[in-house]
């Protein structure tokens, strides 16, 4: 039987630890494995943050715990793996690396500091996840993972290079380990979304210039809600499904990468050299 079918029997349900569970896609996906018969332990560098979402899955009938960590600090992850099985008083099932920040501006405008702080987050933080879990999930003999990553993964726009290395970093780490992984029945699945109503913008150190664009995009361009985006992606992980690319644009830039790399680069210079 399926660890997230919403007619789950008490036994399969998911034990999810999920990072960055204090607001957007991470609250979601808390709420959504909540709907589902799920216990979640709600982690966030934002401790209130995280006990708002654990009250929140009260509110539909769920069993949560709040914890804060700092994912990009290793020792606090294993902390984490190590306190999920005691708060929950089962294993982890259910990983999903979710916390990440915003990062915008040209190549040499970024400092040294703002590579490191989003890489902190954005690309150790999944690789601590990762690293702390598996070989719980190994022992066990089953496990899921889902990492978010976004569509900038291999979208590679402009005037966003950290943010977009940081997150093919997570795509190409998703890709390997489900290759890896599979034979140990572990699941992973890797989330490319578009843009998606959440805070990343409005925490993020994105120039003015682009928090604008990005706040007009999200009002009239927004082709989805983050609760859609992680009801499909739970959906997507429990067929067995490596991506989840929830958007029409998202799909789109998908197909135009994979047909036609050289063009898509010619194409994305064009377009820069135009509208910047």
């Amino acid at each position: 039987m399926s660890l997230f079918s919403k007619k789950q029997k008490t036994s399969h349900q998911a034990y999810a630890v999920v990072t960055g569970a204090g607001s957007g896609i991470g609250r979601s996906f808390a709420l959504e494995l909540g709907k589902r018969g799920g216990t979640v332990v709600c982690a966030d560098i934002n401790q209130a943050a995280a006990e708002e979402t654990v009250a929140l899955l009260k509110g539909v009938g769920a069993t949560g715990y709040a914890v804060q960590c700092d994912v990009g600090n290793a020792e606090e992850v294993k902390a984490l793996a190590d306190q999920a099985e005691v708060l929950m008083g089962h294993p982890t099932t259910l990983v999903i690396n979710n916390a990440g920040v915003g990062l915008g501006g040209k190549f040499d405008e970024l400092t040294l500091d703002d590579w490191k702080w989003c890489m902190h987050v954005n690309l150790w933080g999944v690789i601590h996840g990762c690293h702390y879990f598996v070989p719980k999930f190994k022992a066990q003999g089953f496990g899921a993972i889902i990492n978010v990553a976004s569509a900038a993964s291999y979208a590679a726009a402009p005037e966003m290079t950290a943010y977009n290395v940081t997150k093919a970093g997570v795509l190409s780490l998703s890709e390997t380990l489900s290759a890896e992984l599979r034979k140990f029945k572990i699941k992973v699945n890797v989330l490319c979304p578009t843009l998606v109503p959440t805070n990343i913008i409005k925490n993020g150190r994105i120039p003015g210039r682009y928090s604008k664009l990005a706040d007009t995009a999200l009002t009239n361009y927004a082709f989805t809600t983050s609760d859609s985006v992680a009801n499909l992606t739970l959906n997507r992980l429990d067929s067995g499904d490596l991506y989840t690319i929830p958007q029409i644009d998202a799909k789109l830039f998908w197909l135009m990468k994979r047909t036609s790399p050289s063009l898509y680069a010619r194409f994305l210079g064009t377009s820069y050299q135009f509208f910047k």
